[in-house]
């Protein structure tokens, strides 16, 4: 068993960045692994099914309203946000676009605040390079901020509920972490984005409208990438119970990083308990955190962002993953020597 999951995770780990056909078709890729991983664990069953079949509904759901939305609102839209960078210098506007879209994903969910980055962009029409470095670094900001409630995430609600603690618990316990690091994003936001020409920025309220045949089809793929995350956390679970559990938690730290391709939430259910202290269930909320941006598969936010805009697996591991491997180190050492 566990030789097979060891492939399963090195074929999903190696796959979409070196065969174009798993590239393009991702989706169905991660799911046939995650297929894969639940038959090879043996804990395929009825509920896990079930799970699997409701898990994507409110997120799909959640895509497809605001796809419609945006389609529908796409020209007073598109006026307002070109109406707010023109009001501001632009490298400012980007900046505190991700720190607040960030702060308020605990709010708002991880989820809309992706859909907010997606119609943000998809306004601003700024080059390829540009728009990579700005989603990414925005899906960082979201992906950390959301945590703060439990209501943003999954993995804060998990985390929360396992813990049987209070609402604000995690932001209590992670706001001194969490906060400067949505700052230090958004920074690096305003001066990695560079601004749009000026002739493009003449041509936005041009763009051609999305039919409604793309924003159904946007749907489905997320509702079978979020199943096949599902299938791939379960049938690595037993692979997570034998090895991880029991390894020091700065080790756990750095074996999150797994988190880029596998559903963050379901590690931390695996590897959070009541009786941990303060600073080890910090340092492994940490690092599922961070590591969570660095590939595509690793949080919602990725996802969504990532299948609306066409952003390839390839594309967004070489700015995420550096970005991701800076911010993991930075973090260590505030975790290590500093509380």
């Amino acid at each position: 068993m566990i030789l097979g999951l060891t492939l399963i995770l090195l074929c999903v780990l190696f796959m979409p960045f070196t065969l174009k056909v798993v590239e393009k078709n991702l989706e169905v890729f991660l799911f046939a692994m995650g297929i894969a991983a639940v038959l090879v664990s043996q804990v395929l069953n009825k509920t896990l099914l079930i799970k699997a079949l409701e898990d994507p509904l409110h997120i799909t759901l959640a895509v497809l309203i605001a796809g419609l939305l945006f389609r529908w609102l796409q020209k007073p839209i598109e006026k307002g946000i070109l109406r707010i960078s023109k009001a501001m210098p632009f490298r400012l506007f980007i900046g505190l676009f991700v720190i607040l879209l960030g702060l308020i994903s605990s709010v708002i969910t991880a989820i809309i605040a992706a859909i907010v980055l997606v119609a943000f962009v998809t306004v601003l029409r700024l080059d390829r390079k540009s728009t990579i470095r700005l989603v990414i670094l925005a899906c960082y900001s979201i992906g950390l901020g959301a945590v703060l409630t439990p209501i943003g995430e999954p993995l804060s609600t998990i985390a929360t509920s396992k813990l049987n603690e209070e609402f604000l618990y995690l932001f209590n316990l992670l706001a001194v972490d969490i906060i400067p690091g949505v700052i230090i994003f958004g920074l690096l936001a305003g001066l990695m984005v560079s601004p749009p020409k000026r002739m493009s920025a003449e041509k936005k309220l041009k763009h051609k409208k999305e039919s409604y045949s793309e924003i159904i089809v946007r749907s489905f793929k997320i509702y079978l990438f979020v199943m096949a995350l599902t299938f791939l956390g379960s049938g690595f679970e037993p692979f997570i119970n034998k090895y991880l559990l029991d390894l020091n938690p700065y080790t756990l730290y750095w074996i999150n990083m797994i988190s880029a391709i596998l559903d963050n939430a379901t590690l931390a259910a695996a590897e959070i308990s009541p009786s941990m202290d303060s600073l080890t269930i910090k340092a492994i909320l940490l690092g599922l955190l961070i590591s969570g941006g660095m590939l595509i598969p690793g949080n919602i936010p990725n996802i969504i962002a990532a299948g609306k805009l066409n952003i390839t697996s390839l594309e967004w591991a070489r700015f995420g993953v550096p970005i991701g491997l800076i911010a993991m180190i930075s973090y260590f050492v505030v975790i290590v020597f500093i509380h």
